[in-house]
């Protein structure tokens, strides 16, 4: 018979174990175990993998933000404009705003060469948000409600897309 050794988790030695990181052979915990695709790992070693693939340069933030904001404004004073037309502004709204989020993303990636960190995909979002907020508070201060209202879907649209876009999520394989 073999003898067993018991194992106690490196970062909570209190707590015994059977996990094992697969990079670096520590014992982990089930509480500080991540699971990957390839099995358990601990939480240095996930971020140590992480920092591999954010790429991002402290310009590409600027860059966004203003290349998001920009577009994003054009799109509001657009939105603002099918708006205008009635009841079939909606379904231009609802086919537009995708297309549009698409349009800023691609952009956004064409000018920071594809490098890519999850702050840069928040500044972008951000950066969409503020670029339609001059549009957003113009309607309001018209007191335009189904401007304001168009605004809105079209953010809710917009925002969500560009940020998926951009970080690569997929919902469907």
């Amino acid at each position: 018979m073999t003898e067993s050794t018991t194992l106690y988790c490196y970062v909570h030695p209190t707590r015994e174990t059977a996990l094992r990181c697969n990079n670096c052979d520590r014992p982990i915990c089930a509480s500080c175990a991540i699971r990957v695709p390839t099995g358990y790992r601990c939480r240095e070693c996930v971020k140590g993998q992480q920092r591999i693939f954010d790429t991002a340069e402290w310009y590409d933030y600027v860059l966004g933000f203003i290349i998001a904001g920009t577009l994003s404004a054009v799109a509001a004073f657009l939105v603002t404009l099918i708006g205008s037309i009635g009841f079939f502004g909606w379904f231009l709204i609802a086919a537009g705003a995708p297309t549009t989020a698409v349009t800023i993303a691609e952009g956004v990636r064409l000018a920071t060469r594809r490098r890519r960190s999850r702050p840069l995909f928040i500044t972008v979002a951000v950066g969409v948000v503020l670029g339609a907020l001059p549009v957003i508070l113009f309607q309001v201060f018209t007191l335009n409600l189904f401007g304001i209202l168009f605004q809105v879907i079209y953010l809710v649209i917009a925002v969500p897309l560009v940020y998926t876009r951009l970080s690569g999520i997929q919902l469907f394989r």
